[in-house]
């Protein structure tokens, strides 16, 4: 499985596209991890890679994030843990950790001497970082869907449905704290879509009375709320933050004030 890893960013001149399919063939390995602990029953798949793994967004992740749908079957060292083991198993050298101290889990499990392997990196020692995160207490009123992927393994995931993704994704662009470019990105796709994506707002409602007080927020104007954020926006610093990611990175230039005022 390393060795297959590894093949994938053979021939690839660019180093931050490498990084990009590699780290994106390990997600996809702790994802099946995840199915064969069968995680899938009390977590739901969400966010950023979510997107690019069940609707095919054109822009790589980072992190693995999770949102806890019952606390019936939770075992998220365990699943860590197993995660450790079948890694091991497939040649790679990775060391994890786990903290359930705070609502949000989190677990990373870091990978040594796979950059130095695939050319990336001079340092031997340096690691490459999966982050996953399980939101313990989310906001309730999501729906969630079952569905078998195929990217690089094969496995089923139980995720939040489209309407809901954009949900969270709308909650980040209006409330998180700092401008970024992969939130602004994805907000573009999802207004792009047609037929148009309809936004769960029972779901963003119950998100912003969440995080920022109840009656603070109302959801129905999410166009409007959103407006006020772009309008703050460096664009050329949101661009700059999302083009690594991108498939194509020069498509980061989508992202302007009049595109933003015409999807929304």
């Amino acid at each position: 499985m390393k060795e297959e890893a590894l093949a994938l960013v053979r021939g690839v001149s660019d180093p931050g596209q490498a990084l990009n399919l590699l780290r994106e063939y390990l997600q996809a390995f702790v994802l099946r991890s995840l199915h064969e602990s069968e995680a899938f029953r009390p977590l739901a798949f969400v966010g950023g890679t979510a997107l690019r793994f069940l609707h095919n967004l054109p822009r790589y992740s980072e992190d693995l994030d999770f949102s806890l749908v019952s606390p019936a079957g939770y075992f998220g060292q365990n699943w860590i843990a197993k995660a450790k083991s079948d890694l091991t198993l497939a040649g790679f050298n990775p060391e994890v950790t786990w903290n359930d101290r705070k609502v949000v889990h989190t677990g990373w499990i870091r990978l040594a001497g796979l950059l130095h392997d695939a050319g990336l990196s001079a340092m031997p020692a340096q690691k490459l970082a999966i982050k996953v995160e399980i939101d313990t207490r989310p906001p309730t009123g999501a729906r969630c869907e079952r569905r078998i992927v195929t990217r690089h393994l094969t496995f089923l995931l139980q995720h939040h449905d489209l309407p809901s993704l954009l949900a969270g994704k709308l909650h980040a662009a209006i409330t998180r704290k700092y401008a970024k470019g992969r939130d602004w990105y994805d907000l573009v796709w999802y207004l792009s879509q047609r037929p148009p994506v309809v936004p769960n707002l029972a779901l963003l409602q119950n998100a912003l009375d969440q995080t920022q007080g109840a009656g603070c927020y109302d959801a129905q104007s999410w166009r409007d709320l959103v407006r006020k954020r772009v309008a703050t926006l460096n664009l050329p610093t949101v661009c700059d933050d999302v083009s690594p990611f991108l498939e194509r990175p020069q498509d980061a230039a989508l992202i302007t004030h009049e595109n933003l005022e015409a999807l929304l």
